[in-house]
């Protein structure tokens, strides 16, 4: 494991972060759960080339996001299969603490909405999509 992902990896599990960036001494945290940050930083149009992540709960729509934002190894604590053929197919060095076959919602009974969201996408940007239209229902819903 490259120093950087050592230190991305402490910092996850230490600080309470789910989400921790680093690059040449460039590092960025988050505390948002789900896929807000990697949202945040896509739609800002960052490219984060050379990066390396680490990441509590990284699933199909997580993975796509990484592969848009350009990180080249991504830490998860928990990593679904799915999450890692993508990783894999893009080039990205994945480890991870726990490797499961889906990603459950917040209250445990079922899917996450945004993996049923990306269940069919094949490419990052159609993922992308799959993903905003998503959270534009579960927002509609919560009005």
């Amino acid at each position: 494991m490259r120093d950087e992902l050592q230190q991305a990896k402490s910092l996850l599990e230490k600080e309470s972060y789910t989400c921790v960036l680093c690059r040449d001494g460039q590092v960025i945290c988050h505390r948002e759960r789900g896929v807000a940050p990697l949202l945040a930083h896509v739609r800002a149009g960052e490219k984060m080339n050379g990066f390396v992540a680490a990441d509590r709960v990284v699933g199909r729509a997580a993975a796509f996001l990484y592969v848009l934002l350009g990180v080249e190894e991504v830490y998860a604590g928990v990593l679904s299969r799915p999450a890692l053929a993508v990783l894999r197919r893009y080039g990205i060095v994945a480890e991870y603490g726990t490797l499961t076959d889906v990603i459950q919602n917040r209250a445990g009974d079922g899917f996450c909405p945004m993996e049923q969201a990306v269940l069919t996408a094949k490419e990052p940007q159609e993922a992308l999509l799959a993903i905003e239209r998503r959270l534009v229902e579960l927002n509609q819903k919560k009005k």
